[in-house]
């Protein structure tokens, strides 16, 4: 039967080609291999194809990967031909050392002398010796123990019932005699052990490090993208509402002169009926006016405490608290306090206008210096709310006049905003 891997014998590790055993002896200095007839346990992961030979590999490479389903192709093993791979991997060594005549000649003396020192394999003499008085010939006895591992008599005698056609049996049995590499002391392998482990170590640091900047890449962009959405919602808001109120003014203005054109064909049609002209005379039209004009000193008067939010003073508030948070960006918990104190203020103004107590504040009172007057720009805030600043400073104070709800009610909207949007001022 053919073999299908080789088996080192200093540590029984099942290898699947010449080549792997070459770099198992220089790795770890064993230098005694042989043929075996047991495949080399395959498992192919199904998902990146990584063939694992242990279930050991298979139980790491899960755990690192998260990989769980394998191809068992152990039974797809195929026998492998030893002299013709060492003579591949001899013929590659030469190709890479053509033109270097000395090194050359030194690989033609190593095949010669490899060639030359074909020993017969040491077998056990007492087993040996049993097979011979069983009828077994001497070459027989020694292929049949050299690869079945020298495990056992019955191991031998079942071998060389499984190959009892094979006509090379009673053939001398030649291997090659291998020098033996230097081992490795207890502590040269502990060292590589753990430049190994140290270099694994590295190898995973380096990647959850890239894996985290991924995702700070990747967070970054997102929030970017959230406060660009938000920038485009608020900017397509402004124009419906602008457009809203052009097309609303547009109608009021249609709606008007509509009213205008009915009201001065009624009035023509009553003057008619009453015989009198239809165009009235200049001292009627003086009279209107004078009636238009009392009317609208009435109204005037009456509206006198009545302000229209005019968006300058939104627009200056709001840039007021941007600075403000910006001037201050260590200490936002300050800040914070200064934005709910200066709420407080307002709010008692907006829900009892008339208490005196509630338009008056005494700048040098420690409490207000170090909850507001301690932070820049927060009188001017004040200020623009409708509180002014008395000559000797020490005062702010705001007339009942002054206390115009749709200001404190647009101050208030600002404040709170600055103190609950934490995007507040990034815009």
């Amino acid at each position: 039967m053919a073999a299908l891997s080789l088996i080192c014998k200093q540590c029984n590790t099942s290898l699947k080609s010449v080549k792997e055993a070459q770099e198992h002896g220089e790795v770890t200095g064993h230098s005694q291999f042989e043929e075996s007839t047991e495949p080399v346990l395959n498992l192919q992961c199904t998902a990146c194809h990584k063939p694992c030979r242990t279930q050991t590999e298979k139980d790491l490479h899960t755990k690192r990967t998260g990989h769980k389903e394998f191809q068992n192709k152990t039974d797809e093993a195929t026998a492998i031909h030893t002299e013709a791979e060492m003579q591949q991997a001899s013929d590659a060594m030469r190709e890479a050392l053509k033109g270097d005549s000395a090194a050359s000649a030194a690989l033609t003396d190593m095949d010669v002398d490899a060639a030359q020192e074909m020993v017969s394999p040491a077998v056990n003499v007492e087993l040996r010796q049993q097979l011979e008085d069983m009828g077994f010939s001497a070459n027989k006895s020694t292929r049949a123990l050299h690869f079945c591992g020298q495990e056992s008599l019955e191991a031998a005698v079942a071998w060389l019932s499984d190959h009892a056609d094979d006509t090379s049996l009673d053939e001398p049995l030649l291997v090659p005699k291998m020098e033996s590499k230097k081992k490795l002391t207890p502590e040269e392998a502990a060292q590589q052990a753990e430049e190994l482990r140290k270099r694994i170590k590295a190898k995973i640091q380096k990647e959850e490090a890239e894996l985290e900047r991924l995702r700070e890449k990747e967070r970054i962009r997102s929030g970017k993208e959230l406060l660009e959405a938000k920038r485009k919602e608020d900017d397509l808001k402004l124009k419906r509402n602008l457009e809203l109120r052009r097309i609303e003014k547009e109608e009021e203005a249609r709606a008007r002169v509509k009213i205008r054109v009915k009201l001065d064909e009624d009035r023509r049609a009553r003057r008619r009926k009453l015989g009198l002209p239809e165009e009235l005379t200049e001292e009627e039209k003086a009279q209107e006016a004078a009636a238009a004009a009392q009317k609208a000193e009435a109204a005037k008067k009456k509206n006198s405490f009545v302000s229209v939010k005019p968006v300058s003073v939104a627009e200056k508030i709001r840039a007021k608290l941007v600075k403000l948070k910006k001037d201050h960006p260590d200490d936002s918990t300050g800040v914070t306090v200064c934005f709910q104190t200066i709420q407080k203020y307002l709010a008692n103004v907006y829900r009892d206008p008339s208490q005196e107590k509630f338009r008056n504040i005494r700048v040098g009172n420690p409490a207000f210096q170090q909850r507001v007057g301690a932070f820049k720009g927060s009188l001017d805030i004040l200020e623009l709310c409708g509180f002014k600043r008395s000559a000797d400073g020490q005062t702010l104070s705001m007339s009942q006049e002054d206390a115009q709800p749709d200001i404190l009610t647009t101050a208030g909207n600002e404040l709170n905003s600055a103190l609950n949007n934490p995007f507040f001022g990034m815009l």
